[in-house]
């Protein structure tokens, strides 16, 4: 026998065995850039409505974080399988888009909208945020109350645009509220994510 024979061979290894499984990428949450969006732009239109700012500070951040940067989130829900988010952050991301390109096209005669017009304008999203709303009110109290001033906030601004301007101010300080809250669900997911744990909890769904 020679001394080669006698060399511990490795085990061979079945060819049916499987691979070793590739950890799972983690992929950040698009809630945190579309509740962000959605709440400072929606914060500093009320800004507006009660008088403490101008509208250019207002178009722009509304173009561009409230619009493009929300739109972009409601994108990346679509890929994570939400459909709620989804249609939310693109719908109004989309929103955004157009109210700031209405308020240009009135500054640069392109197009210019009446004050009917976009009261219309506003009706319409009344309607769109009635039926998110009833979805919102299955995910968690606080989603269920954004949804619910949102709501409020909307159909006082139709009744400023329609009957009274005094609405708008309601609507301005509504809205805050609304805002608000939005930032808080923000900060919920940026904190679970930082501190592994619930710092700022969303409620049970007030609908079952």
């Amino acid at each position: 026998m020679s001394a080669h024979s006698i060399v511990a061979k490795p085990f061979p290894v079945p060819a049916t065995a499987d691979p070793a499984p590739k950890p799972i990428p983690k992929h950040g949450n698009p809630a945190v850039v579309g509740l962000a969006g959605f709440g400072l732009s929606t914060l500093l239109l009320q800004f507006h409505n009660v008088g403490w700012v101008g509208i250019g500070p207002v178009v722009w951040l509304g173009l561009v974080f409230g619009g493009a940067a929300q739109m972009i989130a409601g994108l990346q829900e679509m890929k994570a399988g939400n459909n709620f988010g989804y249609s939310a952050f693109t719908s109004y991301g989309c929103f955004w888009i157009a109210l700031g390109l209405m308020q240009i096209g009135n500054a640069t005669g392109l197009f210019t909208v009446t004050e009917t017009d976009v009261g219309w304008y506003l009706v319409v999203w009344t309607l769109y945020t009635a039926v998110m709303t009833v979805g919102a009110l299955r995910i968690s109290t606080v989603l269920g109350l954004v949804f619910i001033t949102l709501l409020i906030g909307f159909v006082l601004l139709d009744l400023a645009h329609f009957m009274s301007h005094t609405f708008t101010v309601l609507a301005g300080y509504e809205l805050m509220v609304c805002a608000g809250l939005a930032l808080y669900g923000m900060a919920h997911a940026v904190f679970l994510d930082v501190f592994g744990r619930d710092v700022l909890p969303m409620g049970k769904p007030i609908i079952s």
